[in-house]
């Protein structure tokens, strides 16, 4: 069968979809809406109880590729991988790599393999530098298909990040991509020019026609400072309820509005009770990502105290603070890694040290006074995020990279279409991870877009 087809790529993601991971699905569908073909390999099932709207305008089909309890299932898998003589060969030449793998890692990396070949598949991407390229990495290693990935923030930051093993991701990548300058000369100065040789930076995208902007008039008697964010130490959100308590202390009344969830909610609750904050601050749970473009109008100014957690986990440039940017309301935010990339501080907001308690209730104050033009900033802000941030933009730039890799022209025949005289059935990928297969394997598919699981 001809192999002549246009790429089709397909995104190893480590859970998909994610309540959190809005700016994975404006990639995906910027990229679909430029005619890009797109198949998701999502290694673990979702467990968010809820899924912004946006998911189900995702025409690429979903494929959650299970795991198993036992080992039996990873030489289920290795059997059926070795009937096909292409993978066999890979599986031979990549022994050492497979063997120095985790059970789990092996054995996606064979199912992502024979998947990629099943759906003829010409590039993997994943997003994070962590399990999904892991698997991502080991399938290109089986398949000799071109992989890349993007590194974010937790994965080249955390400290259980192991250098070696992130170098010879990015050594081994047809390219990798990062979402802005401060990482890309991060990574370059802690692993040198061979290592990030092809080293992209490619900045994360909006979808601006859905974040209109709104120039905001004065400022109502108790204006409402909003955060949004994971309830976690990189997100400061403690300083932000310390900065309700001094401005009341001053006489100067205020509301804050907390949305998200996470391990910190008792702890913020807590702390608001200690304070006797509990009609100032309110902690609103997780929003979709139309509720919180909603509070991002209503709302009178952005609040994003950012701070490096003790285990050196950081933000890397959240992208509400981009959509809060767009849409018009005046932002402060504390300086954390790529944050000082678009908060130019007295021009498109306040920028404040990170962890500086004091420097941000005065950034707050400044924000707040009548005599403030914080038009100026807010009209600076949406003309940055129009330059550099939007979705068109971002999706031909990784289109660019993608049609520079060397892509091998591959069999596209499903696998399960064997000769008649081969000796033994080959049972196909879907197959191998069904429900009658294996329980464990299979996950059902989200309720997003098309599902071929």
């Amino acid at each position: 069968m001809s192999a002549d087809r246009p790429p089709r790529l397909a995104y190893v993601l480590k859970m998909y979809p994610r309540f959190s991971e809005t700016f994975i699905v404006s990639e995906i569908l910027a990229r679909e809406a430029a005619g890009e073909e797109i198949v998701i390999f999502s290694l673990r099932p979702p467990t968010d109880a809820r899924f912004h709207p946006e998911l189900a305008r995702v025409q690429a089909p979903v494929i959650q590729v299970g795991r198993s309890s036992s080992p039996r299932r990873l030489w289920e898998l290795w059997a059926a991988a070795m009937t096909d003589p292409e993978l066999a060969r890979g599986m031979s030449a990549q022994l050492h790599e497979l063997v120095a793998a985790g059970v789990d890692e092996a054995e996606q990396a064979l199912a992502v393999a024979m998947l990629a070949r099943e759906h003829g598949v010409t590039h993997l991407h994943a997003h994070f530098a962590s399990l999904a390229t892991t698997v991502a990495r080991l399938a290109s290693l089986l398949t000799e298909l071109p992989y890349s990935f993007t590194a974010h923030a937790k994965d080249i930051f955390h400290h259980d990040v192991q250098p070696a093993d992130l170098a010879r991701k990015l050594r081994d990548a047809d390219h990798a991509v990062t979402i802005s300058e401060y990482n890309r000369e991060h990574l370059r100065s802690r692993f040198g020019a061979r290592d990030t040789a092809r080293l992209e930076l490619v900045r994360n995208g909006l979808e601006l026609e859905r974040f209109p902007y709104r120039r905001r008039g004065a400022l109502p008697a108790v204006p409402v400072l909003l955060g949004v964010g994971r309830l976690v130490e990189k997100k400061g959100f403690d300083q932000l309820i310390d900065v309700v308590r001094e401005l009341r202390e001053e006489g100067r009344e205020v509301r804050a509005e907390i949305v998200g969830d996470g391990p910190l909610r008792e702890h913020l609750a807590a702390r608001i009770t200690e304070l006797g904050l509990q009609q100032q601050v309110h902690l609103l749970g997780p929003r979709t990502q139309e509720e919180v473009r909603r509070l991002l109008e209503e709302a009178d100014l952005f609040v994003a105290p950012f701070v490096i957690g003790a285990d050196g986990n950081a933000d890397g440039l959240p992208t509400v603070l981009l959509e809060a940017m767009a849409t018009g309301i005046p932002c402060v935010a504390a300086s954390v890694t790529a944050v000082g990339e678009v908060i130019l501080e007295g021009r498109t907001g306040w920028l404040v040290p990170s962890g500086d308690t004091p420097a941000l209730v005065e950034a707050v104050r400044e924000a707040l006074d009548p005599a403030t033009d914080r038009l100026a900033l807010t009209d600076a802000a949406r003309e940055l995020v129009v330059a550099q941030y939007g979705s068109r933009l971002q999706a031909r730039h990784l289109r660019e990279l993608v049609a520079r890799s060397a892509h091998r022209n591959i069999l596209t025949q499903p696998l399960e279409a064997v000769p008649e005289a081969a000796p033994t059935p080959r049972p196909s990928t879907t197959q191998l991870l069904s429900p009658a297969a294996s329980p464990s394997l299979a996950e059902p598919a989200a309720p997003t877009g098309r599902s071929l699981s």
